[in-house]
């Protein structure tokens, strides 16, 4: 896979998804809010209403958790056994 990037808050979906690309594929980056980027960038970059996480692959934004597991799983790269959320 693609290097992965992940822009999170600190949430439990933010830790899911990190945890999940985690095990599909090192090479991914999480960005941290108040550490790397402000709220107002975020709503600058994602919309006002985008919700945390936002995930790209490589140059592809991919969107939130769910659209996430959706690209994932249209790629092949789920087992439905093994990383059921």
């Amino acid at each position: 896979m693609t290097r992965a990037v992940i822009y999170s808050n600190g949430s439990q979906e933010c830790e899911r998804v990190a945890q999940l690309l985690r095990s599909i594929s090192s090479d991914f980056h999480k960005y941290e809010l108040d550490e790397h980027f402000t709220k107002q960038q975020f709503e600058m970059e994602f919309g006002g209403d985008a919700p945390y996480p936002q995930v790209s692959v490589g140059e592809k934004h991919i969107g939130s958790i769910k659209e996430t597991l959706q690209y994932l799983k249209s790629m092949n790269m789920l087992d439905k056994k093994r990383y059921a959320m």
